[in-house]
């Protein structure tokens, strides 16, 4: 089944009106990409999905056809060689369909779908680029939500959008992106003691901006290896004298989850990405085999963060 007549499907079934929810659920469709002109389509018959399920009367199956059409002819990359964001386009293609408006139109829809295009275009220059599809999509949305309550008085819900696809933008903004989330890390091993409370710290010195990180363990001690507290002191200057061991139920669940080497399983800990660092237990062991660990902690953790600091 192709790309657009899983739009069109799935549209045609959901039943909420609101927007994002529905944007959402075409985003997670299978063969929709973080970037690409299938969103000149998704925006636009969102929207009209939306404003059905609102209680709006008209033959929505017809208006998704239509939306369909002239999604499919506006060309990819027109936000960087036109100089009009796709999205746009398709959500002002959407109301045009809705109200019935063409070229000869003259009546009040004609003039507000061309505010609306610009307050949303206004909106995107804003942030500014690099693109991202699904940004330039929530701002778009956001815009379209505001103008229709604002100029036809309907109360379409808003949502306080938090992005879940920065791992898969190579570009991605993020903090200048008004819906960026942080990525959330979490080392784990069995103590939550030694190997993840270095890695914690270290990934917590060199980049908190663009990460939230955690650290737990499938049990707890008492108190976090000394030795790891007085060699990461010694060697980066970092303090981990107040560091505790916590259990993986005391974290939230994280987007990226690293286990430390220990055949750690986490199946009340769902992610989006998992991997394991595959590091023996340096306790008990000599200052020399300590250091060793942590830089070998120290490489993998730049080396993660180069993986997703792209911009």
């Amino acid at each position: 089944m192709d790309k657009n007549t899983l739009i069109k499907q799935t549209c045609l079934t959901i039943s909420t009106d609101n927007p994002f929810i529905i944007l959402d659920h075409l985003f997670q469709l299978e063969g929709i990409n973080m970037h690409g002109p299938e969103h000149h389509v998704l925006d636009g018959c969102a929207l009209l999905s939306a404003l059905y399920n609102h209680g709006l009367k008209f033959n929505l199956n017809d208006a998704l056809d239509e939306m369909i059409r002239r999604g499919t002819m506006m060309p990819g990359a027109t936000c960087g060689h036109w100089g009009i964001c796709g999205s746009v386009s398709s959500l002002g293609a959407a109301l045009s369909i809705f109200h019935h408006t063409g070229p000869l139109s003259s009546d009040p829809h004609y003039k507000n779908h061309m505010k609306f295009t610009s307050d949303a275009l206004h909106a995107i220059s804003e942030i500014g680029g690099p693109r991202c599809c699904k940004r330039n999509a929530w701002l778009s949305m956001k815009t379209a939500v505001k103008f229709l309550k604002e100029v036809y008085s309907i109360d379409l819900p808003d949502e306080l959008v938090k992005c879940t696809f920065s791992h898969k933008n190579a570009q991605c903004l993020h903090k200048q992106c008004p819906f960026h989330n942080k990525i959330k890390v979490a080392f784990v091993c069995v103590h939550n003691s030694c190997r993840s409370q270095m890695a914690e710290a270290l990934l917590k010195h060199y980049d908190s901006e663009l990460f939230d990180v955690y650290s737990a363990g499938t049990e707890t001690k008492p108190q976090i290896n000394q030795n790891a507290v007085r060699l990461v002191k010694s060697t980066y200057n970092i303090d981990m004298s107040t560091h505790y061991s916590k259990l993986i139920t005391d974290i939230p669940n994280p987007d990226i989850l690293i286990t430390m080497g220990c055949n750690v399983q986490c199946p009340s800990l769902p992610c989006i990405h998992r991997e394991d660092w595959g590091l023996s237990d340096p306790t008990g062991q000599d200052d020399e085999t300590f250091i060793k660990t942590i830089q070998i902690i120290d490489e993998k953790v730049k080396e993660l963060i180069q993986r997703y600091k792209k911009c």
